[in-house]
């Protein structure tokens, strides 16, 4: 019988699969081309590999679970920075801030790995449904602000996210990453909030 180590045994196997969990994260962190053999992973959870298969039924089984935590947890930051923001402009703002501390966190890295890793119709299903979920307020903020072509300013400003996270990947500086999309979006945004135009 293994030794409980929280207080119910329904907190020791949530604590036993979010260590599985995160010790997925790490190694698809640490290896992003390819997806961890349950062995290694229970490894680094300090578990046997036998035990994983009372959480996951295969390897599939634990990256469906990554997929379902991680995209959550992303919408969630994004809906919390998003919270009690009246501007658009802070809206837009916002969305860049929060984008680009989520590269930072190494949130970007997880997805791209799990896209990569995981490919099949049903996650390519779920990152287009996920991602045009996350581009809602965008296209909320340009609808206010009266934006004649919201889509093309969403790409525009995906676009900017995108060559800063590279940058952030490649030097960590996430203040630099983000100052470098404000400057050149917030003119933009301020002139757009001017009356009559």
């Amino acid at each position: 019988m293994p030794r409980i180590t929280e207080a119910t045994v329904v907190e020791h196997r949530e604590a036993r699969r979010a260590a599985l969990l995160d010790a997925a994260r790490e190694l698809l962190t640490e290896r992003p081309e390819e997806a961890p053999a349950l062995g290694l992973v229970a490894e680094r959870a300090g578990m046997s590999r036998s035990a994983v298969y009372h959480y996951f039924r295969s390897r599939e089984d634990l990256l469906d679970a990554l997929i379902e935590e991680a995209f959550p947890r992303w919408e969630r930051r994004l809906g919390a920075a998003m919270e009690g923001l009246d501007s658009p402009r802070d809206k837009v703002l916002a969305f860049v801030g929060v984008n680009l501390a989520l590269v930072a966190d190494g949130e970007h890295a997880l997805a791209q790995t799990l896209a990569t890793v995981v490919q099949t119709e049903e996650m390519a299903r779920r990152a287009r449904a996920f991602h045009e979920g996350l581009l809602s307020p965008l296209r909320e903020a340009f609808d206010e602000l009266g934006v004649a072509d919201a889509g093309a300013m969403i790409d525009l400003v995906n676009a900017l996210v995108l060559a800063a996270a590279r940058r952030l990947e490649s030097t960590g500086d996430l203040e630099a990453a983000q100052r470098s999309v404000v400057d050149l979006l917030d003119p933009y945004l301020r002139a757009q909030e001017l009356p009559g135009h």
